[in-house]
């Protein structure tokens, strides 16, 4: 029998059938006599080089290797590709990281709005993404003065943030050159028209009065601007006469009507 078997391997080896054993496959641990294929730096049945999650022959399609282990392309992604945080689906091309994750570049958008982010790039708040525009108008301070968002620069004053161009006074829309102003319910004004709406105007000179002053004639008046209408003086001790609202001391009252 040894002859006969020796003599069909002869005859099949002449026709170019290869007989002899050309290693052990790496799976049935039996000898390879027909096709082989060599991966991971051993040999295998063609039939047996499958992917070690889904069992798919691997001898056509390609392979991915993980510990010395074959993997069909979509068993290795799945288990092992970085995921997007957005989708959870595995990264199989461009990456990109950011926040502390990875991204598929076309679901890294803004939060809000979900457009792309271009040049100017993005924020973050609570782990989210947001472009300029968005995160400005959503989460920072509003300007007392025209109410827009207050992106750089900006003063905190009279119980407000503000734009250091809004931070004027409310009626004559001046800045506060020297920095002082005055508040009247939550807004600022400049001395002189604070003391207008107060009514503390002095009657005669139309200055504030920070001071003393006397009441008269339904109006205020600095002490030393209290004067008769006809000689000018000071009028002493709030003692004066009134004539068409304006007033007279005694004598010049007595000489005049």
């Amino acid at each position: 029998i040894d002859d006969l078997l020796g003599g069909l391997s002869s005859d099949l080896e002449k026709i170019g059938v290869q007989t002899t054993a050309k290693g052990t496959c790496a799976s049935c641990k039996k000898c390879i006599v027909g096709k082989m294929i060599t991966a991971l730096g051993q040999m295998w049945h063609p039939e047996h080089f499958l992917c070690v999650v889904c069992q798919t022959e691997l001898s056509r399609t390609g392979f991915c290797e993980r510990d010395g282990r074959p993997y069909c392309d979509k068993d290795y992604h799945q288990l092992f590709s970085p995921r997007c945080a957005y989708c959870k689906g595995p990264i199989l091309h461009n990456i990109l990281t950011a926040l502390d994750q990875t991204w598929h570049p076309e679901h890294f958008f803004c939060a809000h709005c979900g457009g792309l982010f271009g040049p100017e790039g993005f924020l973050e708040k609570g782990g989210k993404p947001y472009c300029c525009n968005d995160f400005y108008h959503l989460f920072s301070p509003k300007c007392s003065g025209c109410g827009e968002a207050v992106k750089e620069n900006y003063l905190s004053a009279a119980n407000g943030t503000w734009h250091p161009e809004c931070f004027v006074c409310l009626d004559c829309l001046k800045p506060f050159a020297d920095g002082c102003f005055m508040e009247l319910d939550g807004r600022p004004l400049c001395l002189f028209h604070f003391h207008s709406r107060q009514g503390t105007l002095c009657g005669s000179c139309n200055q504030p009065i920070t001071g003393r002053c006397i009441s008269a004639l339904g109006r205020k008046f600095h002490p030393e601007h209290f004067v008769c209408a006809f000689c000018l003086r000071q009028v002493n001790q709030g003692i004066f006469k009134e004539q068409t609202g304006k007033p007279y001391c005694l004598i010049c009252f007595d000489k005049l009507f």
